[in-house]
């Protein structure tokens, strides 16, 4: 099974020892942080019926811009980091995350 956007830290050390196998040496919190933007810009796209917003990081908040490149929303993480919020409780960050690109979106 090959995991693409982990979902919590079982499959994050799955995806990790992956990647090893493939050559590539990446770290947990590299992972998370793929992760965590891959969760949100999956449910953004869903919401949005196609990919007409794009998020991308900021340090430790993540922003998004429209298809003419205007920012429109930043998301911030509940605790210090994104990738702490995932290590304590990936369920609950993915329901953050997902209430996020909600509102994000402008429910359109």
């Amino acid at each position: 099974m090959i995991i693409q956007v982990p979902t919590d830290m079982d499959e994050v050390q799955m995806r990790q020892l992956q990647l090893k196998q493939q050559g590539e040496d990446v770290s947990e919190d590299v992972i998370i942080r793929q992760a965590v933007l891959d969760i949100f810009q999956n449910v953004l796209d869903q919401i949005e019926d196609g990919h007409y917003d794009t998020a991308d990081w900021a340090g430790e908040t993540m922003t998004v811009t429209d298809i003419n490149g205007d920012q429109t929303a930043v998301v911030k993480p509940q605790g210090d980091s994104f990738v702490a919020d995932f290590r304590e409780n990936s369920d609950a960050a993915e329901d953050y995350l997902e209430q996020q690109a909600i509102k994000a979106s402008g429910a359109r």
